[in-house]
């Protein structure tokens, strides 16, 4: 019995993943060493457990039965594994999470490298994207969101207020009049970012808020583009406050409106309620929350 144990946890990592290829990329196998695994289970079982194309997989009823039994025991092992966890000074285990592409070289990057320092049996797995990515659908134990929280079902902690500023290139602003007032930048040239609204508000030091449109010539849906962009002056747009004191100490970026400011994003941790490896998940969440993160 305990030489099928592994083959089941790789008949359902195979399910998860949707593919032989893709379960042996996560598992570190070659694909036809996972497809002869899952054969050996079923010539084991004296079943098949899945209809096989050359473009898909697909359940059969054994398998669909099968799958949810071992889905079971998979998650009392990771439940076995989250208690000693929660009782060992050592933690051990993996974490698969996603952050915002714009925070790759910033302080939630430091985090990771400072926490695998702390903990040497932790490892991660870090995707880094601007699009949005889902928690349980694309398999993270915890998702880094900034702005948007939109699935109540799921636990979340907010970590840090992101700070945003309005920036131009310095070429670009020493060739136009210093601007006063929001309603100075309507006919600049901004950069959009295209998951953004095009309407901009800002608020003075008395509490007025005023809003704006500027002309768009360049949209992107990549804050480090719109940090490039800046700086080959091609117009004015609005980073994260880390991004736009590097282009300041590096003298390409001056920042306008010093007066105004935009409205901060939530920066958010989110997992799900019953996470795969929930002690470590939030072992990993309060270490964020005890890091300066602005």
């Amino acid at each position: 019995m305990i030489d099928h144990l592994k083959q089941m946890a790789i008949f359902a990592r195979v399910i998860d993943e949707g593919s032989f290829r893709a379960a042996a990329k996560e598992i570190g196998l070659s694909p036809s060493r996972i497809s002869e695994t899952v054969s050996d289970l079923e010539e084991y079982l004296g079943v098949t457990l899945l209809h096989r194309t050359t473009r898909k997989i697909a359940l059969t009823n054994e398998g669909r039965m099968f799958y949810g039994r071992v889905v079971e025991m998979l998650r009392s092992a990771e439940t076995g594994l989250n208690e000693l966890n929660a009782l060992s000074l050592d933690p051990v285990g993996a974490l698969r999470i996603s952050l915002p592409a714009f925070l790759s070289g910033g302080p939630f990057t430091t985090a990771v490298a400072s926490f695998t320092k702390l903990h040497p049996n932790v490892a991660f797995s870090v995707v880094y994207s601007d699009n949005r990515l889902g928690l349980v659908e694309d398999g993270f134990d915890m998702n880094i969101r900034v702005g948007w929280l939109d699935d109540s079902s799921m636990m979340a902690r907010k970590l840090a207020d992101g700070q945003r500023v309005m920036v131009a290139g310095c070429g670009y602003a020493a060739n136009r009049p210093v601007p006063k007032r929001p309603s100075d930048l309507e006919d600049w040239n901004w950069i959009r970012y295209r998951n953004r609204s095009d309407v901009t508000s800002f608020t003075d030091r008395n509490g007025n808020e005023e809003s704006v449109t500027g002309h768009s010539q360049i949209e992107v849906d990549s804050i480090d583009a719109l940090y490039h962009l800046a700086i080959q002056d091609a117009g004015a747009t609005i980073l994260p406050s880390f991004l736009a004191e590097r282009g300041e100490a590096e003298g390409k970026l001056v920042r306008l409106l010093p007066d105004w400011s935009l409205r901060p994003l939530g920066i958010y941790a989110v997992w799900p309620d019953k996470s795969r490896r929930e002690s470590l998940t939030l072992l990993f969440v309060r270490y964020l929350a005890e890091q300066d993160l602005c």
